[in-house]
């Protein structure tokens, strides 16, 4: 037996979902010829009770959808948790032994989800008449005329309306009238919907009246020019996400080759390790801490920074120290680095790409316009990116230790002879440039799945980065890095992908001879003149 609880949810849900609809009663003859019959037929009654709007109506068509309605020589009986009651009367009554299962193919499918839409456009509740109206955008047809006319009789809300119109007048537009088929075509011209453009075009090709042609001309520019603005403006969200993820990948760099001139190969495995360090607490979170499972992101962020900058000072301790001053043996040395970590990573985690679940907060996305929806875990990382930038800035031109690696940067012997701990400083900078990569493998984590191979595709494109905006300087990175990222999303737009990687690099190349130092140039004793 299935507990109590469950049985009175369910019962509550069918009630909640009958008193939405308004009161008109199904009878056993409408239940039999929407349940049995050929398909047209079936939908034909369908449509017949829909624009009835008959009460109960839409418990009884989600339990058909459901497959849970028999038929019992001419009764039609709902089966609720193995219990059966009659659709008319709605009391409870025997299962016969002989009571046959109902087929629904997957055109009395959709029709049945249609219909249970178009009753919900007769909901009290606003948000379920605006679902209601997206869910018949897609497949609303003629037979959906007296329903939205009836709809649009009893819709208050001035919004909700005027898409009703729209949606009457998409149907209309195929209208035998011209009259009719006329004033649809007009009034379609102020939709938003990437539909109603190819319904337009659709419309257009097929129309032979030169006025209604010409109507369907001008409000099929007049939509196209509306989506345009949220095709460009998405393309430029998208070049803005990109560029803040190379900007988080290259502010690390900006540290550790910037201010401290190593050439760090392993730089894209330190990412790595920050990724699957978020791996490793969305893991701990699901087995130890399932309710809080929505916010490990917020343990994962300071670990993935922890994990990332103990593997950074490792390195700087035991192997990067002893190469200052000679680029070519750093460079060897940390992309052999970069190769055990893979391997470690492989060995403890498996050759294949694992997954990172987001939150639910992170799901999903922000519509600013039919065409354009904003995914908050792009959002979140473009948030993200400004925080960690305001908090290096911060650590570099305000604190003591950014004092010091300011210090040393520009003259190591000077920042000795005043007492400073070069060596320790070295360290301390180094982390930072590591524990930074580690964030940005956790905000890579939450748009892609996280593998050993993970920091190969992005250190070229922050070397690039940190070189086009000049060497040591943060403003110049931030500049850089989100500029790459939207004039390769707009030359993608033109050429596709790879063609439009070509094309950054040329640009970065001709820069360079044009103005070695980049965009801002290093100011201080060591600067060249």
């Amino acid at each position: 037996m299935r507990p109590i609880g469950h049985l009175i949810g369910r019962w509550l849900l069918a009630l909640m979902l009958a008193a939405s609809l308004p009161a008109y009663a199904l009878t056993q003859a409408q239940a039999l010829a929407i349940a049995q019959g050929e398909t047209d037929d079936r939908i034909k009654a369908l449509d017949e009770a829909v624009t009835q709007a008959s009460d109960g109506l839409g418990l009884f068509l989600r339990a058909l959808l459901e497959d849970k309605v028999k038929l019992a020589g001419t009764r039609v009986l709902m089966v609720m948790d193995g219990h059966a009651q009659d659709v008319e009367t709605s009391t409870a009554t025997p299962l016969p032994p002989d009571a046959e299962d109902i087929i629904n193919n997957n055109r009395m499918r959709n029709a049945l989800q249609s219909a249970i839409a178009g009753l919900q456009l007769f909901s009290s509740d606003r948000s379920l008449r605006d679902k209601a109206i997206t869910e018949l955008n897609d497949g609303a047809d003629e037979s959906r005329l007296p329903l939205l006319e009836k709809a649009l009789v009893a819709e208050t809300d001035a919004d909700l309306k005027e898409r009703l119109e729209r949606l009457r007048a998409s149907i209309l537009v195929a209208s035998p009238e011209r009259t009719k088929r006329l004033q649809a075509a007009q009034l379609l011209g102020a939709s938003l919907q990437p539909a109603t453009a190819a319904l337009l075009a659709e419309r257009l090709a097929a129309e032979d009246d030169a006025e209604v042609k010409a109507a369907l001309t001008k409000s099929l520019g007049s939509v196209r020019s509306r989506l345009a603005w949220g095709e460009s403006l998405g393309v430029l969200f998208t070049g803005i996400s990109l560029g803040s993820i190379l900007l988080l990948v290259a502010l690390g760099l900006a540290i550790t080759y910037g201010l401290m001139g190593v050439i760090n190969m392993a730089h894209g495995e330190l990412m790595m390790i920050g990724a699957y360090a978020t791996y490793a607490v969305q893991n701990f979170f699901k087995a130890a801490l399932p309710g809080m499972f929505d916010w490990y992101i917020a343990a994962a962020i300071p670990l993935s920074f922890l994990a990332a900058a103990l593997v950074g000072a490792l390195m700087e301790r035991t192997v990067i120290r002893w190469l200052y001053g000679r680029p070519l043996e750093t460079l060897l040395a940390t992309w052999g680095i970069s190769l055990i970590l893979m391997q470690t990573v492989r060995t403890l985690f498996g050759a294949q790409n694992v997954g990172v679940e987001n939150p639910n907060w992170l799901s999903g996305g922000l519509q600013v316009l039919p065409n354009l929806t904003l995914p908050y875990n792009r959002i979140a990382i473009i948030v993200f990116a400004g925080l960690v930038l305001a908090g290096v800035a911060l650590l570099i031109s305000r604190t003591r230790l950014g004092l010091f690696v300011r210090g040393v940067t520009q003259n190591r012997r000077m920042a000795a002879c005043m007492g400073v701990n070069t060596a320790r400083v070295d360290t301390y900078a180094f982390s930072l440039g590591a524990g930074i990569a580690g964030l940005a493998g956790c905000a890579l984590s939450q748009i892609g799945n996280v593998g050993p191979d993970l920091g190969q595709g992005y250190i070229v494109d922050s070397f690039m980065v940190v070189v086009l905006g000049g060497v040591g300087q943060l403003a110049g990175t931030v500049y850089a890095g989100l500029g790459l990222g939207v004039l390769n999303k707009l030359l993608e737009g033109w050429q596709g992908a790879v063609l439009a990687k070509i094309m950054v690099l040329v640009f970065i190349v001709i820069f360079i001879q044009k103005r070695p130092q980049g965009i801002f140039a290093l100011k201080g004793r060591s600067a060249e003149a």
